[in-house]
C-alpha cells in the first residue's frame, strides 16, 4: 500500500516537473532567484570575514617570524665589534626583550584608498572642504590668529635643533674613547654636563618663550611637539648605543656614524637604528598631495571651532551653572569632537608622516592599523599611534619589566598610562596656556579602567559600538570643558596673578 502511494507521489511530482519545464519554466527561475540572490550574498560575506581574519593572522605570524628569526641569529656569526660597528645591535641581550623590526610596508589607508569606494568618500570631504572654503573660512582663520608669532615659535625651534643635533651624539662619542685612566672619567663627566644643558634648553626655552611672548594655541603646537619629540629621539638615540659602547669602549669600537643620527632626527619613527628599509625613489606628487591633505584638515578644524564650538561656549560662562546646561553642552560638543579627532589622526598620523616618510624614503610606514576596528581599549591603545606605542613600549614597559621582574607586568602597564597621561595632559597644558587636568583624568583614571576592563577576549560588533560610544563621549566631555575653561578665564581675568588662582579651574567660579 505504502509503495502504491509513493509511486503515485512520484508520478505526480514528475507530472508537476514535465508541466512546469513545458509551460512554468520562468516560474522556477523566479521562485529560485531569490535564493540564488541570498546565496551569493552569504559567499560573499563568508569570503570577506575569511579573507580579514586571513589577513590580519597571517600578518601576525609573519611579524612574530621575523622577530623569532632575528632573536635565532647566532651570536657567533655576527662581525666582531671591530669591523661592524653596530652598537645598537648590543643594546639588550635579555630572553622577554621583543625589538622593534622596520621592513618596507605602506601605510592602512593608503591600501584602502586603492577601493574606489574609499576613494569616493574621501572626494566628498574634499567637496565639502571646498564648500567650507568658499563660506569666507579662510576670512575666519585669519582673523582669528591662531598662528599669531609663528615666525618668533620657528626661530625658537633652531636653537632646540642644534642641541638635539649636537649633544647627544658628541655626548657618545665622548664616552666611546679607549679607557684610559682619568681623561675617560674626565670625558664622561663633560658627556653627562652637556646632557644636562641639553634638557635644560628644551625643557625651559620653549616654556620660557610661550609664556613671555604670549603664543597663540597653534604656535604652541609647533613648539610642545618638537620639544617632546627631540626629547624622546634623544632618549632613544642614548637608550639603543650607551650600552653596546659602554661595554666595548675599550676595544676602539666607535660611535654610529653622524649621518644615520641625522637622518633619525627627521624620518617618522621614534626608535633609533643605524639603517631602516628605504624605497627605491621619491613621489614627489604624493609628497605634495600629504602636505595639502594635512593643510586641508586644519582649516576643517577651524571651521568645526569656529562654526560649532564658540557660538556654543562663547557665552555659556555668562550663564549661571546648570547640571542640564553642562550636560547639553557635552552631548553637543560630541560631534565637534570626534571630527576633530578623525582630522587630528589623519593629517598627522596619515599625511604629515606619509609625506616625511616619502621624502626620506623611509620604507615602514606602519604609523597606524585599524583601531577603528577595535573591540577593546588595551587594542585600541596600541594601533591608534604605532608610533608612540613602540617608544612606550621599548622604553618603560619593556625596561620596566626588567627592572621590576617578569612577574609586574601590571606595574610596567600602569607606568606606561601614568607617563603618557602626563605627557598627554602637559601638552594641553601647553597649547591653551592653562591648567584643568580634563585629559590626565580621562586618560589615567577611565582610559586605566577600560584598558584592563575592555580587554582583547572581549569582540564582536557590540564592543565595536561601545568602544565608539564611549569615544565619542570623552571628546564630547573634552572638549565642553577645555571650551568652557578657555572663555572663563578670558571673562574673569583674575585681580592678581597666584598659584592656585593659576591651578583652579575659572569655569567653576566664573558667572560675571
Amino acid at each position: 500500500m505504502e509503495s502504491t502511494r509513493s509511486q503515485l507521489r512520484r508520478r505526480e511530482g514528475l507530472g508537476e516537473e514535465q508541466e512546469k519545464g513545458v509551460c512554468g519554466e520562468g516560474d522556477v527561475k523566479t521562485h529560485r532567484a531569490p535564493d540564488l540572490v541570498q546565496w551569493t550574498r552569504h559567499v560573499e560575506a563568508v569570503k570577506t570575514q575569511f579573507l580579514e581574519q586571513a589577513q590580519a593572522q597571517l600578518a601576525e605570524l609573519l611579524d612574530r617570524a621575523m622577530w623569532e628569526a632575528v632573536q635565532a641569529y647566532p651570536q657567533e656569526d655576527r662581525p666582531p665589534p671591530s669591523t661592524a660597528p653596530d652598537t645598537t645591535r648590543k643594546t639588550r641581550e635579555l630572553p622577554h626583550v621583543r625589538r622593534k623590526v622596520f621592513i618596507t610596508r605602506k601605510s592602512l589607508l593608503d591600501e584602502l584608498m586603492e577601493v574606489q569606494h574609499f576613494r569616493t568618500i574621501y572626494h566628498m570631504f574634499i567637496a565639502g572642504l571646498c564648500v567650507l572654503i568658499i563660506s569666507t573660512l579662510a576670512i575666519d582663520f585669519i582673523d582669528e590668529g591662531s598662528f599669531g608669532q609663528l615666525p618668533l615659535a620657528l626661530m625658537t625651534w633652531v636653537p632646540m635643533f642644534l642641541s638635539t643635533l649636537l649633544v647627544p651624539y658628541q655626548t657618545l662619542r665622548l664616552w666611546a674613547r679607549p679607557l684610559a685612566g682619568s681623561s675617560w672619567m674626565l670625558g664622561a663627566g663633560l658627556g653627562c654636563v652637556l646632557l644636562a644643558a641639553h634638557a635644560a634648553v628644551l625643557c625651559v626655552l620653549p616654556v620660557h618663550v610661550a609664556v613671555k611672548h604670549q603664543l597663540p594655541p597653534a604656535s604652541n603646537c609647533v613648539l610642545v611637539f618638537e620639544q617632546v619629540r627631540f626629547l624622546m629621539k634623544s632618549y632613544s638615540f642614548l637608550r639603543e648605543t650607551v650600552p653596546g659602547i659602554l661595554c666595548v669602549r675599550g676595544k676602539g669600537t666607535g660611535a654610529p656614524s653622524f649621518s644615520s643620527y641625522l637622518y633619525f632626527l627627521f624620518c617618522p619613527t621614534l626608535i633609533y637604528r643605524e639603517t631602516y628599509p628605504r624605497t627605491p625613489s621619491i613621489r614627489w606628487n604624493y609628497v605634495a598631495k600629504n602636505f595639502a591633505q594635512a593643510l586641508g584638515c586644519v582649516l576643517y578644524a577651524c571651521f568645526i571651532l569656529c562654526r560649532l564650538c564658540v557660538p556654543v561656549f562663547a557665552n555659556m560662562s555668562r550663564e549661571p551653572f546648570s547640571t542640564r546646561a553642562l550636560l547639553l553642552s557635552v552631548l553637543h560638543a560630541t560631534g565637534p569632537g570626534i571630527f576633530m579627532l578623525l582630522l587630528i589622526f589623519f593629517a598627522f598620523l596619515h599625511c604629515w608622516l606619509n609625506a616625511f616618510a616619502e621624502m626620506l624614503r623611509f620604507g615602514d610606514r606602519m604609523f597606524y592599523r585599524d583601531w577603528w576596528n577595535s573591540t577593546s581599549f588595551s587594542n585600541y591603545y596600541r594601533t591608534w599611534n604605532v608610533v608612540v606605542h613602540d617608544w612606550l613600549y621599548s622604553y618603560v614597559y619593556q625596561d620596566g619589566l626588567w627592572l621590576l621582574g617578569q612577574r609586574s607586568r601590571r606595574a610596567a602597564m600602569l607606568g606606561v598610562f601614568l607617563m603618557s597621561a602626563i605627557v598627554h595632559e602637559y601638552i594641553f597644558c601647553f597649547v591653551l596656556g592653562f591648567f584643568y587636568p580634563v585629559m590626565l583624568m580621562l586618560f589615567l583614571v577611565f582610559g586605566g579602567l577600560l584598558n584592563f576592563t575592555m580587554n582583547d577576549r572581549h569582540t564582536g560588533p557590540a564592543w565595536n559600538v561601545l568602544m565608539w560610544t564611549l569615544l565619542f563621549l570623552g571628546q564630547g566631555i573634552q572638549v565642553s570643558l577645555y571650551c568652557q575653561e578657555w572663555y572663563a578665564r578670558r571673562h574673569c581675568p583674575l585681580p592678581q596673578t597666584t598659584f592656585w588662582g593659576l591651578v583652579t579651574p575659572r569655569s567653576w567660579s566664573c558667572h560675571p
